[in-house]
């Protein structure tokens, strides 16, 4: 247990980060998955448009480095690619 009032505030701070931090990491894997499954099902306009969302979070949760640039390239490169190939 923390000792310090400094150590008890980062403890804190800590529970609530982690818990900001799972909500945004939870958002990104349903998108991702929302993209997957209308990539299932066939229809490219909408895998399109699904696809435009996602983006958009992916951006935003690797701006927060909650997941790393590289790894969000990485989605979005292979989603875009999955899009592009629906005939």
């Amino acid at each position: 247990m923390a000792n310090s009032a400094q150590a008890r505030k980062r403890a804190r701070q800590s529970v609530t980060r982690n818990k900001h931090n799972s909500s945004l990491r939870s958002m990104l894997r349903t998108a991702i998955k929302r993209v997957r499954q209308a990539i299932d099902a066939g229809d490219k306009a909408a895998a399109a448009e699904v696809f435009q969302k996602t983006t958009s979070i992916i951006d935003r949760v690797a701006d927060k480095n909650i997941i790393h640039k590289n790894k969000a390239a990485r989605h979005k490169s292979r989603l875009a690619a999955a899009v592009k190939s629906l005939a």
